[in-house]
């Protein structure tokens, strides 16, 4: 099972890194208000799959094998899909063979069943090290809770600022990055 919804998304966007994908997209909303909510979309251009495919993805008793040798059974989706219903939310699976995937879910965060959301700036950097896509885009937005977010982050201009994103040092700016992004500004006016 997922601790957090962090742990929830970074299955979903590894299975989209493991796609063949050339490009991979991320898109975290949270919104506050009168309905605290957490959102999240996984957009490949990988292999995609096919209705046949998608009815098995679904299914927590088949795999096909080939990620995890020897393991029979398959929980990334299940458990998106189980955690999202019983926490109020819902869920989307789009496909198309030779096209990619798009993969959404949406949690009610007042819900007594919702994990809280995790280490989100965790969660973007251990996404954006998956091997893979050659571009991975991070897309955040946060409304109505404390200070609102809207940033954009994109793989290949930090590897160009920082060089090779495996190396100790890269990784340290790149969390810190990161971090500074999720930062609240009310105390800065």
């Amino acid at each position: 099972m997922h601790f957090t919804l962090s742990d929830l998304v970074t299955d979903i966007a590894q299975n989209a890194a493991e796609s063949g994908a050339a490009r991979m997209e991320l898109e975290i909303a949270e919104t506050g208000g009168g309905k605290r909510e957490f959102r999240f979309l996984v957009r490949d251009n990988g292999r995609g799959m096919d209705q046949g495919e998608i009815r098995l993805a679904v299914d927590p008793f088949v795999t096909d094998g080939k990620k995890h040798p020897g393991r029979r059974v398959g929980l990334g989706i299940p458990f998106l899909i189980q955690t999202a219903q019983q926490s109020g939310g819902g869920w989307n699976l789009k496909s198309e063979k030779g096209r990619g995937t798009e993969i959404s879910a949406w949690f009610d965060m007042d819900n007594v069943d919702t994990p809280p959301s995790g280490d989100l700036p965790g969660m973007f950097r251990t996404v954006l090290m998956f091997e893979g896509p050659g571009e991975c885009i991070i897309r955040r937005t946060r409304a109505g809770l404390g200070a609102d977010l809207d940033y954009e982050v994109r793989k290949t201009e930090l590897a160009e600022a920082l060089g090779n994103l495996e190396d100790t040092g890269s990784l340290v700016l790149l969390d810190k990055y990161l971090r500074s992004l999720e930062e609240d500004d009310e105390d800065e006016d």
